[in-house]
């Protein structure tokens, strides 16, 4: 049985959708969860459910912590304050062996911290990165770091193309994920001091380097991984959730301005469903954090029941494949091709 630890604390609806999201992935998947947090709380999430359908008991568990890292704490000194904050507790339950990997929707910062704290890094792996799954017009692309590495050296980006391409292999199954470079132009000479010499590095490493790829086409399906430094990513990442949102909005007011609209806005419902679900974070669930020694998956403050479940059915894969095993092995080949 793999166990997952889930910060049941974590996130803007917890610990409702956080236990609601838990109790489907036991459903589905052979799993088992430690619900971290605030047992009464937990406990509460718990009996609503019994009132409408049988808990595995034996698959699911509650793990009592007393503290929680808020979202506007800062992460370092909350930690070092809170020993028993859900979030060091659900990470230090999957480095003792209770359970095989970790997710939560709480605090980015302090996950992160955590993590690293609790797992330390793989073997040829310097700094962590939290990779975020975006649509494209074919299948899920790959987009690393999105905000736990914002100042990056060029070996780093070299660690998170090896990293986001087995990935991209173990969970998408592309045989040989295409590697892109984001920056400011096609040509290696464009960007900064950073990008020119990753594009170095990454011409010779043991990965399908494509070239540069500019930010009009991140989403353009052209590469299956994209990388840049976490303070980039992050960037890319919320003005990409923000025009989402904006597009979605406009959609909807023109669709409903006038009779002959709202008429076509019935058959173009089904579109805008799939639409949606195209570029729904809740499809994908959460971002895994690659690099520390401990599957991490990281999910939205505003996770969904079915985000959670997802997240949790992805830290599930991971574990059951050795993602870590694997890619602490290809880690360490590209430590070898940059000398």
């Amino acid at each position: 049985m793999i166990w997952i630890a889930v910060d049941a604390m974590g996130g803007d609806e917890a610990p409702r959708n956080v236990v609601d999201g838990a109790l489907a992935a036991v459903r589905h998947f052979d799993l088992g969860v430690l619900l971290v947090g605030r047992s009464e709380a937990i406990e509460a999430e718990l009996e609503q459910h019994a009132r409408s359908a049988t808990i595995d008991r034996e698959r699911v568990r509650i793990v009592h912590s007393p503290d929680v890292v808020s979202m506007d704490e800062s992460p370092s000194a909350a930690l070092r304050r809170k020993p028993g904050a859900s979030i060091r507790v659900a990470a230090d339950a999957v480095a003792s062996g209770e359970a095989s990997a970790l997710f939560s929707a709480g605090h980015t910062g302090a996950t992160v911290m955590a993590a690293h704290a609790a797992f330390g890094m793989l073997p040829g792996v310097d700094r962590p990165a939290l990779a975020a799954v975006i649509p494209t017009r074919g299948r899920p692309a790959l987009l690393l770091d999105v905000g736990a590495s914002a100042e990056c050296r060029p070996a780093h980006l070299l660690q998170f193309a090896v990293m986001g391409s087995m990935f991209a292999r173990v969970v998408y199954d592309i045989a040989s994920p295409r590697i892109g470079l984001l920056s400011t132009g096609h040509e290696e000479t464009k960007g900064n001091e950073l990008t020119r010499e990753a594009h170095r590095l990454l011409k010779s490493a043991p990965v399908n380097f494509i070239g540069n790829v500019e930010a009009s086409g991140i989403y353009s399906g052209d590469a299956d991984v994209i990388v840049c430094d976490g303070f980039t990513g992050n960037v890319a990442l919320k003005i990409s959730e923000g025009l989402v949102e904006v597009v979605e909005n406009l959609l909807s007011d023109e669709l409903s301005s006038t009779i002959t609209m709202r008429v076509g806005s019935l058959l173009t419902r089904r579109a805008l469903r799939h639409f949606r679900m195209r570029v729904d974070y809740s499809e994908y669930g959460g971002a895994p954090l690659l690099g520390v020694a401990g599957v991490t998956i990281v999910g939205h403050g505003g996770s969904s029941a079915k985000a959670v479940r997802n997240a949790i059915a992805m830290a599930y894969r991971l574990a059951d494949d050795r993602f870590l095993e694997r890619v602490g092995q290809d880690a360490g080949a590209a430590a070898v091709s940059r000398h």
